[in-house]
């Protein structure tokens, strides 16, 4: 990773590894595909086709289609991560910048990813669990209303019942709470385990052919909440879009509280490094979905 100056962006080498790691700790951005997002958004078009395709003699008349297009904008909004290291890094020689660099990268990349799925899953600020203006048109927990009541003895169920109120598209992945991948691993018939894969804390990529994560940020609450997400599935590979803008700016501010920790910087030798990183996703059809929630 090249050393990078205050005032300056992120190469997009760096924005490329801070973007893996998202893709490792979110479970939204491991279970559907990623399409980066220019900053004046995208619109997505969704063909919906009724009907089958249909047999035309010759000389015979060609049947009317029924078929209804729709357009979901995908724009982005601004997440922002700072953090407070010494003022060595203003001193330091490249090497050592290299490595706070490196380090507030990676602490980047891990909460960006929590950021995206606890804004597109629940519709809410991630740092204050307030519900955003976009959580009605633009979370699951605001568009899916194949809901499901959870039961920990019975969360085989619970996800099957699920999967068969599914109208559209296919179903390819399945993100799961602590909680319900602990209630998959409890389960037995005759004293046998019936999902050993969740055992023991285990995070398995796959679940009957279908991608899997288990993740916390599936159960996070709003503020004042009542409801609690333990299973999002269905056809995340075809129905869900996020990316990210590329241009990434890297602040490194030495005076004041910028992030009202209370402390002034200069007076304690620190700095806070922030950057800002613009992040959009979309549910194309909310009928490709399924909740379960207690």
């Amino acid at each position: 990773m090249a050393t990078i100056n205050a005032g300056t962006s992120f190469p997009s080498t760096v924005v490329t590894e801070m973007f893996n790691a998202v893709r490792g700790h979110s479970a939204l951005a491991k279970l559907s595909n990623q399409t980066p997002i220019p900053f004046n958004g995208v619109t997505e078009f969704i063909f919906n086709a009724a009907g089958e395709a249909a047999l035309v003699a010759e000389g015979g008349a060609k049947p009317a289609g029924d078929a209804t297009v729709t357009a979901k904008v995908i724009k982005p909004v601004k997440f922002i991560y700072q953090q407070r290291v010494s003022d060595e890094f203003l001193k330091a020689g490249d090497e050592v910048r290299l490595q706070y660099l490196t380090a507030f990268a990676e602490g980047f990349g891990r909460k960006i990813a929590r950021g995206l799925d606890i804004a597109a899953i629940h519709g809410i600020d991630p740092a204050t669990k307030a519900p955003a203006s976009f959580k009605a048109t633009n979370s699951f927990d605001g568009l899916v209303s194949n809901i499901v009541a959870y039961s920990a003895a019975n969360i085989d169920a619970n996800i099957d019942s699920a999967i068969q109120a599914i109208t559209d598209g296919e179903v390819t992945g399945l993100a799961l709470s602590p909680t319900a991948g602990a209630a998959l691993a409890a389960l037995k018939v005759n004293g046998v385990p019936q999902y050993p894969e969740y055992r023991f804390g285990q995070n398995p990529d796959a679940f009957y052919g279908m991608g899997s994560d288990v993740n916390s940020t599936v159960s996070v609450q709003e503020t004042g909440g009542s409801t609690t997400d333990h299973v999002l599935v269905g056809d995340f590979q075809g129905a869900f879009k996020w990316g990210y803008s590329d241009n990434i700016p890297l602040d490194v501010i030495r005076y004041g509280d910028p992030d009202g920790a209370g402390r002034d910087l200069k007076r304690y030798n620190e700095v806070c490094l922030r950057a800002e990183a613009y992040i959009g996703w979309g549910i194309l059809d909310a009928d490709a979905f399924g909740l379960v929630q207690a």
